[in-house]
């Protein structure tokens, strides 16, 4: 806290502050003044009961106070979120793409990377991307989150003032490895960062196979990894070949894992279900996925070694 590792830091922190120290005195307020009033006024058996009428003091003042201190709440929260909004002509863009689960981020001149790197003292504006479901980027040590939605057109922008690494996170649920969709940001002086950003030689030249393609526009890896991970479905990793105990109607199978096999896992997913995994948890792709759009599939499950 008060890192002041962003132009924003500033600007939150205070908001932060001032209710935390509102909260923080009324709750101290509120609770001894409760214990005054249970030891004050305890029950005596000599008490005669009395009536009371209202207050108008009270009344007004309950009332102005915490109105008072909910407009200065907001006012404080207001001035620090609008400069959020205005980002400056001269900011660096960069496509900053969320996905099950991970994040990449694609600079101007088609440099792309798992981490965000940018230079200190410049303003970035990140464009935020997602090829799936809802995610949120946030950047703790800059006080910046926005949601990333797919078919919504939002950013955030910051300049940071710090060299150092700063941690990225995902914070709207966005499925199993939810929580291990993090990235850093790492804040270069600008003459490291021009030489990082004009060296293109670790850019894959290749492109992804077109079965990888299909498979995650049709949302494949959010229940299948690529890794050997267990998720909701069989990991791709060395699964052509392989040999799986299946329940096919209830009873027990040992198959090996080929063309056919793969085929009518995507066409009737509850036909032969691997031991170990719910049964209808997928849908069928019989009318979503062209017949030659699935054998593109099985040809790069091939290769997933």
């Amino acid at each position: 806290m008060f890192s002041g590792a962003s132009n924003f830091v500033e600007g939150v922190d205070k908001a932060f502050v001032f209710i935390f120290a509102v909260s923080f005195f009324f709750i101290i307020a509120i609770t001894a003044f409760m214990i005054y009033v249970v030891i004050r006024y305890k029950r005596k058996k000599d008490d005669k009961p009395q009536q009371f009428r209202g207050s108008v003091k009270l009344e007004l003042l309950w009332t102005i106070v915490p109105l008072i201190l909910v407009i200065l709440m907001f006012y404080y929260g207001y001035m620090g979120f609008t400069p959020m909004r205005n980002v400056p002509d001269d900011a660096m863009e960069i496509d900053a793409i969320g996905r099950m689960w991970e994040w990449e981020f694609v600079y101007e001149n088609g440099k792309s990377s798992r981490d965000l790197v940018i230079p200190v003292n410049r303003p970035v504006k990140l464009n935020l991307i997602s090829e799936d479901v809802n995610h949120s980027l946030f950047i703790p040590a800059f006080r910046v989150k926005e949601d990333v939605v797919p078919g919504y057109d939002n950013y955030m922008w910051f300049t940071p003032y710090y060299i150092g690494e700063y941690e990225i996170l995902c914070t709207e649920y966005c499925g199993m490895l939810h929580s291990a969709m993090t990235a850093e940001t790492r804040v270069l002086d600008s003459a490291e960062f021009n030489t990082w950003y004009a060296d293109l030689s670790q850019q894959k030249e290749e492109a992804k196979p077109e079965g990888f393609e299909i498979a995650k526009s049709n949302g494949c890896f959010a229940c299948h990894s690529r890794d050997g991970s267990k998720l909701v479905g069989s990991s791709f990793k060395g699964l052509y070949g392989s040999e799986k105990v299946v329940i096919t109607d209830g009873e027990e199978r040992t198959i090996t894992v080929d063309e056919a096999y793969l085929k009518n896992s995507i066409l009737y997913p509850d036909q032969d279900v691997v031991k170990g995994f719910s049964k209808g948890l997928m849908q069928s792709y019989e009318d979503v996925i062209p017949e030659e759009d699935i054998d593109k599939i099985v040809e790069y499950l091939k290769t997933m070694d």
